[in-house]
């Protein structure tokens, strides 16, 4: 499974973003997805997941009520719409696929960059 995440960009805090990850190679319909971030300097950190129905999500206390994971089945796409953003959301955001612990995961994808300015 090859995954592309694209829709980063730079925004003013309070803006929002929404990020999409394409997957091709195989279906990800069966896969649990997630989104992860990392900032410079900073560990890797989950930021979202959504089951393989798209029936159940689980999101990071930092960014609840904020953003919101979704998917498309038939596209094979994941997307993370981002809202109120704040400048401790600047890092780079990484799609996976095939979720085998909370934060372990077997198809990671290349990232897009996220930057809020305050």
């Amino acid at each position: 499974v090859q995954l592309q995440a694209s829709g980063g960009g730079l925004v003013q805090a309070g803006g929002s973003l929404r990020l999409s990850c394409a997957a091709s190679g195989r279906t990800v319909s069966r896969y649990t997805m997630g989104w992860f971030r990392q900032a410079p300097g900073k560990e890797r950190e989950f930021v979202a997941a959504i089951s393989s129905s798209g029936g159940n999500t689980n999101y990071a206390d930092s960014v609840k009520g904020r953003f919101t994971i979704s998917r498309d089945n038939a596209k094979n796409t994941v997307s993370l719409q981002m809202n109120n953003l704040k400048p401790e959301d600047t890092a780079q955001y990484h799609c996976a696929a095939d979720q085998r612990t909370a934060t372990s995961f077997t198809f990671w994808g290349q990232g897009t960059q996220v930057t809020v300015s305050s």
